[in-house]
């Protein structure tokens, strides 16, 4: 493989995964939610809770990617169950962000403007809003798909941009809510919700074929039984 390629190659995969993780993670909403949570504090207090807020969820992103495989082994899962649990709970996710009619306010977007906790950057900005139960479940489907090495560097590289990219959506809060509005922001909600939707659906289809391989139903071409379904030696 040649540089060219390589470098197309990089940029591709990175990309989708920036694709599949931004639309889940979705920073307008957390720019959306910081400025509600947030509006008495002065800026200094903001931008602390904004950076306290983004190294949390990034550790919580890294972390799951990394012991992704030791939990499938811990809890006996297989990655092919994981991607059709992963890909149904997106699906829900996605059809909630499309559904959803303006004024509406979800479980997260409860509590009243001005009304804060004592430390707000963990709960709720850094859970659920950035590193949710979808997001995570994404990062982690991701990382166990990644072919190489060097492409779970791309994995984590697609987290560190979402992340800064939800930092940046905090501190810029009040200027996206100004020119967004709230009609801006349904708007795209419902498209990265489309998006979401099919991400989600190819998880199921790949979980789906992992398991017909695995038990031996299909041979499909690029698709190798999971762990602990390994064809036995005749």
């Amino acid at each position: 493989m040649d540089i060219v390629e390589l470098l197309q190659m990089t940029v591709t995969y990175l990309l989708i995964t920036i694709a599949g993780i931004f639309v889940i993670v979705n920073p307008l909403t957390t720019a959306f939610a910081f400025m509600s949570l947030t509006a008495r504090m002065g800026e200094k207090r903001k931008q602390e809770i904004a950076l306290r807020a983004t190294k949390i969820s990034t550790g919580l992103f890294f972390i799951f990617a990394l012991l992704g495989s030791l939990i499938f082994q811990l809890f006996g899962i297989t990655l092919a169950a994981f991607r059709i649990a992963g890909g149904i709970i997106l699906f829900g996710i996605a059809m909630g962000m499309i559904s959803k009619r303006n004024g509406e306010k979800t479980e997260k977007q409860s509590k009243p403007e001005g009304e804060i906790s004592d430390d707000i950057s963990v709960i709720p900005i850094a859970i659920p809003f950035i590193s949710g139960p979808g997001s995570i479940a994404t990062v982690m489907i991701l990382t166990s798909e990644a072919p190489t090495i060097y492409h779970t560097v791309l994995v984590f590289l697609a987290v560190l941009i979402t992340t800064v990219s939800c930092y940046y959506s905090m501190i810029y809060s009040k200027v996206i809510v100004r020119y967004l509005g709230e009609t801006g922001k349904q708007i795209i909600t419902k498209v990265f919700g489309l998006i979401l939707a099919v991400i989600s659906v190819q998880f199921v289809v790949n979980g789906i074929a992992n398991v017909l391989v695995d038990f031996g139903i299909f041979e499909i071409p690029g698709v190798d039984p999971g762990p602990g379904f390994e064809p036995e030696s005749e």
